[in-house]
């Protein structure tokens, strides 16, 4: 069984980080496409921040996980 190095693992964090960010920028596009229109919809909106607050978690819990392979 082979197991991961260091390098490989940072590689697959980074990767998902990458994902992370893509994923909260859509978001956030997809929260100025709703406030652009003449009605918001306000429970979209909730729903959108959540989201992209859930996202900036992930990517805490990300970023603690790369300082530790590289320490």
């Amino acid at each position: 069984m082979t197991t991961l190095n260091n390098e490989e693992k940072l590689s697959i964090v980074n990767q998902h980080i990458k994902n992370v960010e893509y994923n909260k920028y859509n978001l956030q596009i997809s929260l100025i496409e709703e406030n652009a229109v003449s009605s918001p919809n306000a429970e979209a909106i909730s729903s959108l921040n959540a989201q992209i607050a859930s996202n900036d978690l992930k990517l805490a819990a990300l970023e603690e996980e790369k300082n530790n392979l590289t320490e």
